[in-house]
């Protein structure tokens, strides 16, 4: 499957959605989505229907296959969600009990659980402060000994700064798994990431940019051992029906999400295009106000799976905008070394200091790929309304207290 351009790309993202009126701007709309799709999505739901032919099926072969053209890689291998798939790719790279994996603090939980699975151990260090994803400053200080692997995360859809991350591993001879499941298209110095480490892992969940209808995921990497393991074990440790070399688990990718991500396989480009144009309004319209706005390193493409903001009166504006039917998100309120389950189940290598001090700040603005010019200015409008609002109170607070001081 070939990766579109230049003129292809600009030419798509000329098609930008019309600006009907709306009483509601979503954080993310599958509704839309499958509006656009419902013809292709129900006749390929009714075939494999028809073929009877549900688990490890012709589909999931074919989405394989095409899935693994477009990551630039040679093998993938589908899963029941992305959670699996980081667990899976462990085992198959044969991390365990007395190993010890470093993560950002900063990412969904789902990358600590997957590496307490195993029966590792997880590192947390902390991220950057202008991209958010994993500081390769920090890592040199974190490993150790019994240091086995590096999960970077393309946070957000922005690609890690892997070329920094390889180095260190190569040095202390160290494992890369990549968790890109926030990064379906996204690429890092012209290479889909995904392709970087001795495997990735990515989710379909529904509301990524590459989503199925339920819960799905996959492994992709080069190595050949990889995925013959992955597959194996994600198939009940069984090659040949009844014959069980490992202690594998039932994670597999079913036909009939299969057959959907084929489909929406063949709009991700254009869609991720239409997530950068919604990214662009934004981040011209939002430049004069007292926000940080999320960067686009140089040698990255963006996929913004999410916007997120960084600003004081966090709470404050999430609720302001629910107030005018915008619908905001937090990711993530609860750092993981934070978390009941992980207080005496991580290790903290040095101080967390951006991650401790950007989770009462960040906010995740709408962002989906059938956002309008009108959507993306509402929440625009929104965010300036309250300031000026914020702005008006600490007038009002600063003449209150001058009276104050004068009587």
């Amino acid at each position: 499957m070939n990766r579109m351009h230049g003129t292809d790309r600009m030419d798509r993202v000329s098609r930008i959605p019309p600006n009907p009126p709306t009483s509601k701007v979503q954080l993310v709309d599958l509704q839309r989505q499958h509006e656009e799709l419902a013809t292709e999505i129900d006749s390929a739901i009714r075939s494999v229907l028809a073929s009877n032919a549900f688990i490890l099926s012709r589909e999931v072969s074919d989405f394989e296959e095409e899935f693994a053209e477009y990551c630039g890689v040679k093998h993938c291998i589908g899963t029941g969600c992305g959670l699996d798939a980081l667990v899976l790719a462990m085992r198959a790279l044969d991390v365990g009990p007395g190993d010890e994996v470093i993560i950002p603090a900063n990412t969904f939980i789902a990358t600590a659980l997957a590496v307490t699975e195993t029966g590792a151990t997880a590192v947390l260090v902390d991220h950057d402060p202008d991209t958010y994803n994993l500081d390769p400053r920090r890592l040199p200080a974190a490993i150790t000994c019994r240091t086995r692997a590096i999960i970077p995360v393309h946070l957000y859809g922005q690609p890690a700064d892997m070329d920094q991350i390889r180095a260190i591993a190569d040095e202390h001879d160290l494992l890369i798994l990549e968790d890109a499941c926030q990064a379906h298209g996204a690429m890092y110095k012209g290479r889909c990431c995904g392709s970087f480490g001795e495997a990735a892992a990515f989710s379909f969940y529904p509301g990524k940019n590459l989503g199925a209808c339920g819960d799905g995921g996959a492994v992709v990497t080069n190595d050949d051992e990889v995925a013959h393991r992955v597959r194996k074990l994600a198939n009940y440790g069984s090659v040949v029906k009844y014959h069980h070399e490992e202690l594998g688990r039932n994670s597999r990718l079913d036909s009939i999400q299969a057959a959907i991500l084929r489909i929406k396989l063949r709009h991700l480009d254009t869609w991720n295009d239409l997530r950068r144009w919604a990214a662009d309004v934004y981040t011209e319209q939002l430049a004069d106000l007292p926000v940080v706005l999320p960067i686009t390193t140089e040698s990255c493409e963006h996929v913004h799976h999410l916007f997120v903001i960084r600003c004081a009166h966090r709470d404050r504006l999430l609720n302001f905008l629910a107030q005018r039917n915008i619908h905001g998100g937090i990711h993530y309120p609860i750092p993981i070394h934070r978390q009941p389950a992980y207080r005496d189940a991580c290790i903290v290598s040095g101080p967390l200091t951006w991650t401790e001090s950007f989770c009462g700040e960040l906010l995740s603005l709408p962002m989906h790929p059938h956002l309008t010019l009108a959507e993306v200015e509402a929440v625009v409008c929104g965010i300036r309304d309250f300031h000026d609002q914020l702005c008006s109170e600490q007038i009002e607070s600063a003449v209150s207290v001058s009276r104050s001081g004068v009587g």
